[in-house]
């Protein structure tokens, strides 16, 4: 039985790249489902479970988020295989849709968009002066 199909978020977007585009531009040229590469990050300093994503064209768009990388690492090291595909740019960077094994991640229908400020109305009437 093969484990279902996880959003995870992509997170340190607005880190710099240490070279080419910014992680926000290569994020807003990212389509959904195109194809993802996570990679993993013995080395890093910060957090040697560290699973950085990158696009189809090699650029980093950020980390799995420190909740998620220590499974999905672990996954990739085993030998499991891992294929992700780009979700949808959000406020805080990006999610990611991921697939365990041999199958293929399916994009989630899309949410009904939420107003950002639903306590605000207009006035109905403009008061004469």
């Amino acid at each position: 039985m093969s484990l279902p199909q996880l959003s995870l978020a992509v997170v340190g977007a607005d880190y710099e790249n240490k070279r080419g585009p910014t992680r926000r531009f290569e994020i807003s040229m990212c389509k959904p489902g195109e194809p993802i590469e996570l990679r993993l990050e013995p080395d890093n300093p910060a957090d040697p479970r560290a699973v950085a994503i990158y696009s189809t064209r090699g650029i980093q768009l950020g980390y799995v988020n420190a909740e998620r990388c220590g499974r999905i690492g672990k996954m990739i090291r085993e030998g499991r295989i891992v294929t992700a595909v780009f979700q949808e740019a959000t406020r805080y960077g990006a999610a990611i849709r991921v697939a365990f094994d041999s199958d293929y991640p399916k994009l989630p229908e899309p949410q009904e968009t939420v107003d950002q400020e639903p306590d605000w109305y207009p006035d109905e009437e403009w008061p004469d002066d």
